[in-house]
């Protein structure tokens, strides 16, 4: 499995990282499946068994659940301009979007 993350995105995630007591990671996690396509949020988590913990390119691991098709290749991404505002698409899985 696959997670993608822009730069932005990562300085963030990592800025709740280290302001957290415990030891979590973040999960991807469908919150809405319809037509061709799903809905994304994030939340602190600790992996399951169900689970696969993902490595990107930004030093900051995903916990994805190994089950769900719709999380392979999803793309994280935070936006500055022209509002702050978080976006999370699997562009595998027809592209669509979900703001956060």
């Amino acid at each position: 499995m696959k997670v993608k993350i822009n730069r932005n995105a990562a300085k963030a995630l990592k800025k709740i990282l280290d302001e957290q007591e415990e030891d979590k990671l973040f999960r991807v996690y469908v919150t809405n499946v319809h037509g061709d396509h799903a809905h994304y949020d994030l939340k602190l988590d600790t992996p399951t068994e169900n689970d696969e913990v993902v490595q990107t390119d930004k030093d900051i691991d995903f916990i994805l659940d190994k089950n769900d098709d719709y999380l392979d290749g999803v793309w994280i991404q935070f936006f500055h301009v022209p509002k702050e505002e978080w976006l999370i698409t699997n562009p595998s899985k027809g592209g669509h979007h979900h703001h956060h």
